[in-house]
């Protein structure tokens, strides 16, 4: 059987730059451009031309693409002058640019009160933009803003704007749900109707996540008779942010419905790198990527209860809806207070360590498991940690050094130029083998500091982490009130790419901290062979 094809539009690098605590470089775009093109996107939206400093500059040497059309975006011709007269077309038309998409209102409000125009003077804008385009000898797109808003207002305006745009030649009308308020059930009744004048071979939807519907509203569009979907990575865009092309990738290639009749240009290749893309956008970002995210989130197909774990080992099709390979991700049976002994087992078996199911130190490890998260420790997310917990029971890890004492002290005070700072210094004495090592060193907070000392003299393991890179941390207040008792997570990259968690637990955030870092350095040792 035949299969229709979808594309799928990328609006990350423009939409998805509205989010708040986004801000991309010019290398920024660069490298999430060369990313989407790897993934097999069929359009890639750079930006605004014209309209900031760096997007003209991004246009001005267009990055270059194997497969992804390139997308300028901006608004249509304004009323009262001339396409020919018209700087902010001009700029559009004149961009390095394989497509132009423009934005224009579908919601008689809006072009009334924002734009103040009549709703001819609108239709006539749509048309003129896109014919200019045409003349130019580019692909024409039309965003119709707020078209379900404007449908459900003045349904007849609403479908005269995506008509003209339709007749003046627009390769896709694309039905903007701006505000993100329309649920799956309406986008579906009212694409069905705009499908009926617009074919759905060059019908869009492009759906914010203001009610959390987005990929849901772009999957019932699709049914609907859409054939153009727009979004962004990892759901990035304006307040709430845009469809998820992360869960809207898999799911048109994986589940049933959407595979056998349809088609997209990602390929299953393409499909196994997902995760790593998506992760890379956020260190991008310098954010932790969403461990609940679908599909590539580092929980995604991760069991704790052991009754769950257990069935995962005799099937993973018991608690799996797709391969976790598939998107690039894993099988995880975390480590937990609700653990069994499959959890430990596999967890065990990771690592390099196999055990018999009635080999008495699998007990051991597993009641050392659960006292110690009563206490406040989360090893599901410290897999380090959890490493060198299993591994001290078995008699695996050396004794790398004795941290004798440590002391952090933290000061505010005036510096030379008379501005009030605050100073934080750490002393740590460490002993090596019967010899006394002291390291001292400021940093930008306590934890830092201490971090610094800590790593800045370790003798002759010193060369071992050198390339250590603390990359993430991460306070949770497990019991509340004066007396709370703080876990504190701590995530660390070496040089060869390598990541791994390590977790403390205290009253004191100091010492919960403290106990992170040296497990992140005693792991580093015994991964590298120190002996």
């Amino acid at each position: 059987m035949t299969r229709e094809k979808l594309t799928l539009y990328d609006t990350t690098l423009r939409d998805g730059a509205q989010m708040a605590g986004v801000d991309f470089s010019l290398a920024d775009k660069r490298h999430i451009a060369a990313l989407l093109d790897g993934l097999g996107l069929d359009y890639i939206e750079g930006g605004y031309p014209g309209a900031n400093p760096l997007d003209t500059e991004f246009f001005a040497q267009r990055p270059k693409l194997k497969s992804a059309r390139f997308a300028a975006f901006g608004m249509t011709k304004r009323a009262g002058r001339s396409a020919a007269n018209d700087t902010g077309l001009a700029s559009l038309l004149n961009a390095d640019a394989d497509v132009i998409t423009f934005v224009a209102k579908a919601w008689d409000f809006h072009v009334q009160l924002v734009l103040g125009c009549t709703l001819e003077e609108n239709l006539e804008n749509i048309r003129q933009s896109i014919e200019a385009a045409r003349s130019k000898s580019r692909e024409a797109i039309l965003d119709c803003e707020h078209f379900f808003d404007g449908f459900k207002a003045n349904r007849a305006y609403a479908l005269s704007c995506a008509a003209a745009a339709y007749a003046a030649g627009a390769r896709y009308v694309v039905l903007c749900d701006t505000n993100g308020g329309t649920l799956p059930h309406e986008i579906a009744r009212i694409v069905e109707e705009v499908a009926a004048q617009v074919p759905g071979s060059q019908l869009g939807i492009h759906a914010h996540d203001d009610t959390g519907n987005a990929v849901a509203n772009s999957l019932a569009a699709v049914r609907a008779g859409a054939r153009h979907i727009q979004g962004a990575l990892n759901g990035l865009g304006e307040r709430c942010g845009n469809a998820n092309l992360v869960s809207l990738i898999p799911t048109l290639l994986l589940k049933r419905d959407f595979a056998e009749k349809f088609e997209i240009g990602v390929t299953p290749e393409q499909l196994a790198t997902l995760a790593k893309v998506s992760h890379t956008l956020d260190e991008l970002l310098n954010r932790a990527p969403n461990r609940h995210a679908p599909y590539v989130g580092a929980s995604a197909f991760a069991t704790k209860a052991g009754i769950h774990a257990s069935a995962v080992m005799k099937e993973p099709k018991t608690y799996e809806h797709i391969v976790p390979e598939a998107v690039g991700n894993k099988r995880r049976l975390l480590v937990s207070d609700q653990a069994g002994k499959s959890n430990i087992l596999t967890e065990l078996e990771r690592i390099g360590v196999r055990l018999d199911k009635e080999d008495s130190r699998l007990a051991r490890v597993l009641d050392e498991v659960k006292q110690k998260e009563s206490l406040g420790y989360a090893y599901e997310g410290a897999d380090a940690s959890f490493e060198l917990l299993a591994r001290r029971i078995l008699g695996q890890v050396p004794e790398y050094f004795e941290v004798e004492r440590f002391r952090v002290d933290v000061e505010r005070r005036h510096n030379a130029q008379g501005e009030l700072v605050s100073v934080a210094e750490a002393v740590v004495k460490v002993n090596i083998d019967g010899e006394t090592l002291i390291s001292a060193a400021e940093g930008e907070g306590p934890v830092n500091a201490l971090d610094l000392a800590l790593r800045k003299d370790l003798g002759k393991y010193q060369r071992f982490i050198e390339d250590l890179e603390l990359i993430d941390f991460r306070v949770r207040i497990f019991q509340g009130g004066t007396d709370a008792v703080t876990r504190v997570l701590i995530e660390f990259r070496d040089g060869s790419g390598e990541n791994w968690s390590t977790v403390g637990v205290s009253a004191n955030i100091i010492d919960a901290s403290f106990q992170a870092l040296t497990d992140a350095i005693t792991y580093k040792l015994l991964k590298s062979g120190a002996r």
